[in-house]
This record gives structure tokens, sequence and C-alpha cells, in this order.
């Protein structure tokens, strides 16, 4: 007389599609939810690429991020980074900052880094205050050079004016 409907049982629905229970029912009734955001303890994510900023491309402003660049074309203004790469062809009016720095074209302006190195190609016009550092033969330096065990932190002697600055000179016009 009464039967049993199939609208509750497991399986696949009418018309050949197969249905993936998101929230199936456990025996004692409650709902234990499957979404495709539950933690599953794989691999940690992957580092995203670097940024990178072309060769036809001119930036008049200051960039900060706390993952990759790659300079091609011509930045204005002062550049923050986790690893800044100055590509051979790039221009860099400002100063750097980053964990790892590498110029490979021109600096023009303060560099600072943990490990600094200047390629063969390289061609920098500023000081250096860094951990380490590596200058490759043929790369064109002018400036001066700063061990600090942490070049990052701008605040004690790297911000005193350089001797015959003045601070109040009046300005070129």
């Amino acid at each position: 007389m009464f039967s049993k409907s199939k609208i509750n049982e497991p399986g696949p629905k009418q018309g050949g599609e197969s249905v993936q229970p998101s929230n199936a029912p456990s025996k004692d009734g409650s709902a234990s939810p499957r979404t495709s955001t539950d933690f599953s303890p794989s691999a940690p994510k992957a580092k995203p690429p670097a940024s990178i900023l072309s060769a036809d491309l001119v930036i008049k402003g200051n960039l900060k991020t706390t993952g990759d660049i790659q300079i091609e074309g011509t930045v204005e203004g002062d550049i923050r980074a986790h690893l800044l790469t100055v590509g051979e062809g790039a221009t860099v009016k400002g100063e750097v900052m980053a964990d790892d720095v590498i110029v490979n074209g021109k600096v023009v302006g303060r560099v600072r880094g943990l490990k600094v190195r200047l390629t063969s190609t390289a061609k920098v016009e500023g000081d250096i205050i860094h951990k380490t550092i590596a200058i490759e033969s043929g790369a064109h330096f002018e400036g001066s050079v700063q061990r600090r065990d942490d070049p990052l932190n701008p605040s004690g002697q790297g911000n005193a004016p350089r001797p015959g600055a003045a601070a109040d000179a009046p300005p070129k016009g």
C-alpha cells in the first residue's frame, strides 16, 4: 500500500547525473560538511612568482611588497621587497631595500640589503649598506660601502646627513 520513497536514498540521480554528497548526515543525524575549503595537511602553498615590471614600463612612485620584484623598465622612486632583481636594461632612481638585491642594470641611489650582488653589467651610483656583498669583475660602482648586521633598519648611523651636505641649503633653481 505505502512504498518507501527513493528521494532520501543515496545513489545516482535520475538522468544519469552522479551526486557527490557534500553534507551527508552521519548515523547520529549530524551533518559533516565536506567542502573544498577544509584544511588538508598537504604541501604548503607554493611561493608566488616574482612581479615583473616590463622593459617598456616607466613608474614614478614608490613600490612596496613582501614578495619578489624583477625590474626590467624604469622606476623613479623607492623600492621595498623581499627579493629585488634589477634587470640588465633597467634603471632605478631611488633607494632600494630588500633582503636580497641583485643588480644587473643601473641604480642611482642608496642600496640596502642583507645580501647585495652587483653583476658584471651593474652600474650603481650611491651608497651600499649590506650584511654580505658580492661585486663581480666589470661592475661599475661609485659610492661607499658599509657593512651592518641589520642593514634594513634605517635607524642609527645610516640616517645622519653626510658631511658637506647642508640641510638648509637654498634650493637649486
